[in-house]
């Protein structure tokens, strides 16, 4: 029932709470499709947020593709309350992006 920004500031204390450091949410428009930045184990994230009622695709992935690039960071990553689809998975896995799916967030929320 969140917004997109209610979103991100969500995942961003779910991180926090998973032991990630230096948890910054972006400014929201111009971003270049970055909504979280974060630190963990000396590691630097760069995190695109997907609040979406559907799968999500191959753009987001793209979009993490170019913010990890663009804010020099070590690992890109998409974050959503879905799943991915597999067009996703497959750009994903060649252009090394983390998928985080519902799975995923469910398991940040029940720690």
């Amino acid at each position: 029932l969140m917004e997109g920004r209610d979103f991100e500031h969500y995942c961003a204390e779910l991180l926090r709470r998973r032991g990630f450091q230096e948890v910054e949410v972006t400014k929201g428009s111009g971003d270049y499709g970055i909504d979280i930045l974060a630190e963990k184990d000396g590691v630097t994230y760069a995190v695109q947020c997907k609040r979406y009622a559907a799968p999500v695709g191959v753009k987001a992935v793209q979009e993490a593709y170019a913010g990890r690039d663009y804010y020099d960071r070590m690992v890109g990553a998409v974050l959503t309350n879905q799943y991915f689809t597999q067009p996703a998975v497959e750009a994903a896995r060649r252009l090394k992006i983390l998928l985080w799916d519902r799975g995923y967030l469910e398991s940040m929320m029940e720690e």
